[in-house]
């Protein structure tokens, strides 16, 4: 039985979606890339202009044998602020909106359970607006992309944004580091 599949989720910068899902235990790789628009093989810079319809993503390779699918999801709500409309942060625009983009029709029951789930969960005030669609028009993003936190721990970006979400991870146990 093959016990590799794949999740793809988009939580606002993928250099912190990438970092986060790097240090859950089971997770094998973790690709940032493009899906969702409406451009075939966009550039970064494309993508962050708003008009190719993208969202920046994370698709994680993982051993369901060693965690599921719906701990993923437990890892997602809790990794960004799922109630916000097309922002995380200071990251603005279309390209950092909260979407589930699920790769069969069991990923897509699973994610709308856990949706109802966390949203019933009153851990946000808000109501979750994460968008739950098929994977569409994925590409992976430009290498330069890959590993980003783990090689550059001194950009302000990785200290201000992404080290206190992984310190926060961490602490409260959902992810190892």
């Amino acid at each position: 039985m093959n016990n590799i599949q794949f999740a793809t989720f988009g939580g606002g910068c993928f250099w912190c979606i990438e970092a986060v899902f790097q240090r859950v235990e089971g997770v094998l790789s973790v690709q940032p890339g493009y899906a969702g628009g409406i451009t075939k093989n966009p550039t970064y810079k494309e993508v962050c202009s708003g008009s190719t319809g993208h969202a920046e993503v994370a698709r994680i390779e993982f051993e369901s044998n060693k965690v599921s699918y719906e701990q993923l999801l437990n890892v997602f709500w809790q990794a960004h602020n799922p109630t916000t409309l097309n922002r995380q942060g200071n990251d603005v625009g279309t390209q950092y909106r909260s979407v589930i983009f699920y790769h069969s029709h069991e990923q897509k029951r699973l994610a709308e359970k856990s949706k109802i789930d966390a949203d019933a969960a009153d851990y946000w005030l808000d109501p979750i607006i994460t968008e739950i669609i098929k994977l569409n028009n994925y590409s992976d993003a430009e290498d330069y992309h890959n590993n980003y936190y783990d090689d550059n721990p001194n950009q302000p970006y990785c200290i201000f944004v992404i080290k206190p979400k992984l310190d926060k991870l961490e602490k409260e146990g959902i992810i190892s580091k």
